[in-house]
């Protein structure tokens, strides 16, 4: 069999406002979690547990994650274990089609990245690891209201996201794709950006940890939202 997940059609619908909703809900908590669309049904969210390291995913109904509905999937197909703090995606020969992560076949065991997309017979499923939230204090400092940036800041920091967003790369643009991107002088992203970390809380922040910590913000508040990308 290919190593190479054939292309199927129609596998994802657009999110309705509601179910946009409860995602950004989600990912404000901070904890790893699936998203999974049923035919005819809103999409699930299903928060991967604190206390279990194994979970198992299978068309059987008493599978931890269980997929009914599709005939693609075998009834044990495959598992989800936690080492260490990291979820990572086992299949070791119990499937009988397969299970792939963003597209390529999985062989033993995966580590599973934010925004990775998994897919069991004809099912997809999207694993999102947003990391930890903010204080509750920080929470109400960058609430959009709290927060107002203008549209040059949103455009920067848009393109700062955007390769967390399409799985590019797991950091943030670096300030030269930022330039490229809005057609803005290098040293004028990085007056933006210093404007962003203070109205934002994150001047004290480590300067390694700026970028991406502003990144999950935007993101995780809708001030950046998949309507910009």
């Amino acid at each position: 069999m290919s190593d190479e997940q054939p292309p199927r059609d129609g596998q994802r619908r657009q999110r309705t406002p509601a179910e946009l909703q409860a995602l950004n809900a989600a990912e404000r908590t901070g904890r790893p979690f699936l998203t999974m669309m049923a035919p005819d049904v809103p999409e699930e969210i299903i928060m991967l547990p604190r206390d279990r390291w194994r979970l198992a995913v299978g068309r059987n109904p008493e599978s931890d994650i269980a997929i009914t509905w599709d005939v693609e999937v075998s009834r044990a197909h495959a598992l989800l274990e936690l080492v260490g703090d990291k979820w990572t995606l086992v299949d070791d020969g119990l499937s009988s089609n397969g299970t792939w992560a963003n597209g390529k076949r999985v062989v033993g065991r995966q580590i599973l990245r934010h925004r990775n997309t998994l897919c069991f017979g004809k099912t997809q499923l999207q694993f999102y690891d947003p990391g930890p939230p903010v204080s509750e204090a920080t929470r109400r400092d960058v609430s959009p209201m709290a927060v107002p940036v203008t549209p040059m800041q949103h455009k920067v920091l848009v393109a700062l996201c955007r390769p967390l967003y399409d799985e590019s790369s797991e950091t943030p643009a670096p300030n030269q794709a930022i330039s490229g991107e809005i057609h803005l002088a290098v040293d004028t992203v990085k007056r933006h950006l210093k404007d962003l970390f203070a109205r934002f809380g994150l001047s004290e922040v480590p300067q390694n940890e700026k970028r991406m910590r502003l990144a999950r913000l935007a993101l995780s508040r809708g001030i950046v939202s998949p309507r910009d990308f």
